[in-house]
Parts: C-alpha cells; structure tokens; sequence
C-alpha cells in the first residue's frame, strides 16, 4: 500500500501540515503491517523447497552478523525468522491461514535464531539441486514406496562429515540423473524419521529398494565407488546378441510391445561401452530391452541390417529388420547415456487415447490413471511420466488419456477444466479422485497406488452428501494450498480403516465456491463430518490416526461438550460420588488445538473414573467470564462434592499430553491398591485365599513411578467390581509387562532427545 502526493499536497495551514503528517505516518504503518508471505516475499502456494530458499535468501542479506550499523537488524531479523518457523511447520502453517498470528498467540516460535555463518553454510544444504530432492517427513514414505530406486543421505546441519560429502554427493546425483532417485533428509530438522529409520550417525547414506528392507552404504565416500554401489541395486541386463537368439528376441519384445535399443560394435566408429550399456538397462527397465552386438563375429548379421560401422539404434515394436530406410529404425548419434536415454524416451508411444464413446465403459472395468488435455497433451513434455505404464502394472492399473476437447460435457461432469490426472477405482465415472499434487513422476505414483486402494472420492454440487443418511467425512480444500494436499494421504489412510462405517470424499472450494459459501467455510482445509442433521468440524493434526481417533470419539464421546446449562446440572450439581475434569478452551487458540486429541485421549483411557467435559469459551465467552477463566486452555478438576460451596483445582503443569494429564486428574482420587508390609504381604497374599496381581517397585525408580497410574487403574477396575480369575490374571500379568516396557522405552526415547 503506499500514498502518492504532489509537492503543493503538504502546503498550506497547519492543519493541512499535521493531516499530511498523519497520512503518511499511518501508510508507513500499514506498509510495515505485512503477512508472513510477503515478509519472505513467496506466495501462499509456496512448497516447503520454496519457503526455505526464500527465507536462506534473506536471512544471508538481513542477518545482524551483516548488518552490525543498523539498530532495526534484530528486530527485522526476528520477523523473517517468525515467519519462517511458522510457515515451514505443517500445523503452525494451517492455523495462521485460518486465524492469522491471534492463532499463535501462545506460540513462542521465531524468537531465537543462529550465526550468519550457519545459514551461509549448514542451512538447506541440497536445496539449491535440482537433482537432489529434500525430503520431509510426509513426503518419504510416498517417495520410497513409489516404486523407483532410491539413495538417500540422512544428515545433519551441525555435522562437519556431512559437509565434506556434499560436492561429492551432488557430482554423485548427476552422474546417475535418470538412473535412480537422490534424495537427502536433514535430521535437525526431521529427527522423528531419522530415528524410525534406524539413523544414529551422520551422514547415513541408504539405499532404498520397493518390497526390500533399506540397505546402508559403508563404503568409501568418493563418487566412482557411490555410483558402483547403486549401480548393484539397478536391475539391469545387457544382452549379447547373435544369429542363433536374434530373431527370436526381438519378435518376443515386439510381441509384449517393448522395443531394443543395440548398439552395434564394428571397427570403424565409437561403441558404447559397457558401463553406459548397463546404465542405459536401468534407466529404460521395463520399457526398452537393451543389447549389443559384435559385427565382427557376426559380419553377415551386420551387413544384413545395413550396419557398417559402430553405432547404436532404437528398433520400436514392429519396425522391420531388412531395409534401413524403411524400418522406422531410429539411429543414435551420441554417445551419452543421459542423451540417448532422453531421445529414446521421446519416441516411446504416448498412452492410449480413450474416446467418449467407449470412455465409461472402459472406466467400469479397469481401474485407470487418467490424464486429462485440453488438445496438445501437456504432459507429453515430460517423457518420465512414460515409466506409469511399466511402474503400475503390478497394481493393475491402466494409464490412458482423454482429450476434454473432444468431449466437453464429460470433463465438466467430472468437474474437470485444466489439465490433470485422475484415478478410476472400476467403478466408472462414479468413483475417482482428482490428483493435486506434484506433476513428478514419484509423486503421481504413490497417489495412484495409495487412491486405488482407499475410498476417497472427488465430490462436486451433484454428489454432494447434504441429505444423505450415510455419515461422510468431506475435506474442504484448495489445491494451492500446501497443508491441504499435505492431508489428503492421511485421509486416504483413514479411509481403508472406516470403509463401510464413514465415506470420505474431497470438495475443491476453487472449483465450488459457492458450495464452500453455503458451509462457511473461511480457511483450507477444513475438514468436517457430516452426520445427517450434525455437523462436526475436526480441529486436530495431519494424520490418519489423530482422524482415526476422531471419527472414533464422534462414535463413542469420551468428552461431554458442555453448556452453561449442562455445566450447572452436570458439573455444579453432580453426585457426591462423581468427579470431573473440564477443559476451557477457544477454537482459535493453538494451545487448545494441540491439547484437542490429547484430551480425548485421556478421557477414553478414564471412561468410568473421572467424567470429562469441555467447554466452548468463543461461543459461551459471557458464562467463561463469569467462571473467572482467563487464560486458554483452562484444565479443572472438580473433586467429589463437600461441605464447600465451589470447589475446583487448575491445572498448572508444563506438559498437557494425556499421560500427564491422566496422572494429574488419578492424584485428586482416593488410593485403591493396597500398600503391603512383610507381614500383611505374607498373611493376604502368601496365605489367603484371593488371587493378588503385585507390584514390587522402588520409590526413586523413574519407570516405576510412570507405572504407577497404570497400576492405579487395574485396582480400581477390579474394585469396581470385574472378577479376575487365574487364566484372567495371567492375561493380565502379561499385559502388565508389556505396559512396563513401552513405559521402559519411551523413557530412554525421552533421555536420547534430551
């Protein structure tokens, strides 16, 4: 925003003089006033690749390191810092679009950052590669289970090795561009992955393979003996060709539709040397057989295909043998692997193209991947996407294409109307789900792989379940936005768990304005579930089992949404023998939503101990204030009913997990497990008749104490009256051990991360 004035604008009385003053005062405000997209100067489209570039860019200009004679340095600084670290983490991200910074109000991120020296040098070491792909957290999985060779180097930012591989990594990523996948994980800033991943030194550098277990690299770091390694793990097969197999296999490639690619061995000319014939089978697996000749040995061969000198061809499926200029031979000129590989790509057909007429019938039968054009079909630019036929054939599906020129009604049936893909389940036109991702070869892989096999479905104005009596789950999104197409994997994984129970489907607001309008819907994605005349919106993380756990709690409540009215019936009026826990909370306060599925959580594991509510303090912010609740969240635990009029305890601990929780709220209870001595150990348990399940413990042990409350709560199930019997007891024993070790290893997992 800015302000134009003329000279004569400010001349005049005093008045004219302190109103100018005022203009320009408050457009230097609003001008400083900027979101966290453009204080990074990216868009709100912008990836995670993006978002990193961008803010490396200016914190090696802004730093104060550089700029020690300006006062603003730290100041300015910190704002780009802020920014960033709310950008760059998937939730943060999600809540600042929805509220702006009032959602990160509690939120404290930004406000410390490094040396000039370590952004210049230790920040986004790969992100400058193209032939290197970063990856996070969400990204791996889908990368590694696409279906293509991956070597991945997991390192950190801090670790001097790291950075001495980093030249010899990325000659390494160009010399087998094509030939498989390079990509790099920076464990500072994905120490979860890393660890599941078995990373406990840096750089480890691990080979990938589909259907394999990861393979780790110890040998030398230099790029000869990084390339002979991978090369080990491409499949890749050079035939020798000759008189007896020739015909034979070449009529059998041509027959399932696959081409050769010889090179031709004579005295005159260059041959391809072993090494790049090899290369060349990996690069071209599945789609090209690769081989070579000796026309020295086999002269009349040579001769009988017009070959004199060494050279390399491409013979596609049905090309002829006999007469070079006639046979749709394609002859090569290069040497390089790299060039050939392209060349040859560029001529391997293009998928098949679907016709209206046949369109549904063929979708009812097979399940698709289907590219949609409008005309030229923009996806033949990039001769990768070639490698879907070979890379899907063992998921059964089929890659065709479809020109919506040729058949407008059919795309706009499919609220298709700009080039994309999408995935036909077998069920015709009814089930598909549209793909919002990368047009990159690994990442329309895992979509296809992951789609076929879930129940997400792409919802538009004429499938929209608005009276439906089926519960739906519908995400509200816009493909341009990073969190959204972050969340649609996670609900195709949630999709395979509650088939039959839940239907998922996904609704474009880009395309449906005026659907998303009549929802209200302010901020993507919002996820809701529709369950005939209820409507709940889900507010927790990104992931399949936080939604899992949701759906489960819509179906069986653990926590009791409260009212001013059901607060004073349930909670102010409650038995003398209840007790109850209620969370305070506003939808906009991040520490409310981080808290959200933690303390459903809680409450599942306190069903029938302590009754746990929430109350709404946006919508009840007069009855909040009245209950003197200033601060969000606000955790109260009202105990059994005395001779006092009002009685509640806040909760003041650090962590609001629901194991921390859980033992805060068994504390107010009064004990129900029996503390033993020598003497009543022997007389109840050693001579009595009943059955007794012991916890023998020391009072300083760590795992000891965080068993405790898993003890506490197996006493009061059975004084509550669950008869326990020696098969049940011994259930129960090997329940306890298995509890005792989970609780053993997230305690060492708590001393590692410290």
């Amino acid at each position: 925003m800015g302000v134009w004035l003329n000279k004569g604008d400010c001349v005049g009385d005093l008045k004219k003089i302190v109103l100018c003053f005022l203009i320009v005062y408050m457009a230097i405000l609003v001008g400083t006033d900027q979101d966290f997209y453009s204080l990074l100067g990216v868009s709100k489209t912008a990836s995670s690749r993006e978002i990193r570039q961008a803010f490396k860019k200016l914190a090696l200009k802004l730093h104060p390191d550089k700029n020690p004679n300006n006062p603003s340095a730290h100041g300015d600084f910190l704002k780009i810092n802020r920014a960033y670290e709310v950008l760059k983490d998937e939730d943060l991200r999600k809540k600042y679009d929805k509220y702006g910074e009032k959602g990160l109000a509690d939120n404290q991120q930004g406000g410390q950052y490094e040396s000039w020296n370590y952004y210049r040098y230790d920040f986004g070491i790969y992100d400058d590669d193209p032939e290197i792909i970063t990856l996070d957290r969400r990204e791996f999985d889908a990368a590694v289970n696409s279906g293509e060779l991956w070597f991945v180097n997991f390192y950190s930012p801090g670790c001097s090795h790291c950075h001495d591989l980093a030249p010899t990594w990325r000659e390494f990523a160009k010399e087998v561009d094509g030939l498989l996948r390079i990509g790099a994980v920076n464990c500072g800033d994905d120490r979860m992955l890393c660890r599941m991943k078995g990373v406990n030194s840096y750089p480890s550098l691990l080979i990938f393979r589909p259907g394999m277990a990861a393979v780790k690299y110890h040998g030398d770091r230099s790029k000869e003996d990084l390339v002979s390694f991978a090369m080990q793990h491409v499949r890749s097969t050079v035939t020798e060709l000759w008189t007896g197999n020739f015909v034979n296999a070449i009529e059998t490639a041509f027959a399932a539709g696959i081409g050769w690619l010889i090179t031709f061995c004579s005295k005159g000319g260059d041959c391809l040397t072993s090494q790049t014939r090899l290369r060349l089978s990996g690069m071209l697996d599945g789609l090209v057989n690769v081989g070579w000749m000796d026309c020295a040995t086999q002269d009349n061969l040579c001769k009988s295909l017009d070959i004199t000198t060494s050279t390399t061809a491409y013979f596609p499926p049905g090309a002829t043998l006999n007469n070079k200029e006639q046979s749709g031979v394609l002859f090569l000129n290069s040497l390089d692997a790299k060039e050939i590989y392209l060349e040859v790509m560029n001529n391997l057909p293009d998928f098949e193209l679907l016709s209206a007429n046949t369109l549904e019938d063929r979708l009812a039968h097979h399940r698709w991947l289907l590219f949609f054009h409008f005309g030229k079909n923009q996806n033949s630019d990039d001769p990768e996407l070639k490698k879907l036929r070979t890379l899907l054939k063992n998921e059964h599906i089929q890659v065709g294409r479809f020109d919506c020129l040729s058949a407008p009604d059919i795309c706009s049936n499919l609220y298709v109307f700009q080039p994309c893909l999408a995935v036909f389940k077998g069920q015709g036109t009814r089930e598909y789900e549209i793909h919002h991702g990368k047009k990159i070869l690994y990442d329309i892989l895992a979509f296809a792989k992951e789609s076929v096999n879930s129940h997400v479905t792409t919802l538009g104005p004429q499938n929209f379940p608005s009276s439906d009596k089926e519960p739906w789950l519908v995400d509200f999104f816009a493909p341009w936005c990073p969190p959204c197409r972050a969340l649609l994997p996670e609900l195709r994984k949630a999709s395979k768990h509650l088939y039959g129970q839940l239907k998922f489907g996904t609704l474009d607001c880009t395309v449906h304005e005026g659907l998303c309008n009549m929802y209200n819907i302010q901020a993507y994605p919002t996820t809701v579930v529709f369950n005939q005349s209820n409507i709940h919106e889900y507010e927790g993380h990104h992931s399949a089992e936080q939604i899992l756990e949701f759906i489960e709690d819509l179906m069986n409540p653990s926590v009791v949404s409260l009212t001013p009215t059901t607060f004073n019936e349930l909670v102010k009026q409650r038995k003398h023998d209840e007790v109850w826990m209620v969370d305070f909370y506003s939808p906009w306060c991040h520490p409310c939503q981080m808290l959200m599925p933690e303390w459903r959580r809680m409450a599942r594991s306190l069903t029938g101990l302590i009754n746990v509510g929430s109350v709404d303090c946006q919508q009840y912010h007069s009855f909040c204030a009245q209950e003197n609740v200033q601060r969000y969240p606000e955790i109260r635990f009202f105990p059994q009913k005395s001779n006092k009029a009002y009685e509640y305890h806040s909760y003041n601990g650090w962590n609001r997990d629901a194991y921390s929780l859980r033992i805060w709220g068994l504390g107010f209870l009064p004990q129900a497990s029996i503390d033993l001595t020598p003497q009543t150990f022997s007389e109840k348990v050693l001579e009595g008749k009943n059955h007794w399940v012991v916890d023998f413990y020391a009072p300083w042990c760590g795992p000891c104490q965080n068993f405790a409350p898993e003890f506490e709560l197996l006493a009061r199930r059975n004084i509550w009256g669950e008869q326990i019997d020696v098969r049940d007891a011994k259930e129960i024993a090997a329940l306890i051990y298995k509890k005792l070790e989970t609780l053993r290893n997230e305690e060492k997992r708590n001393k590692d991360e410290l």
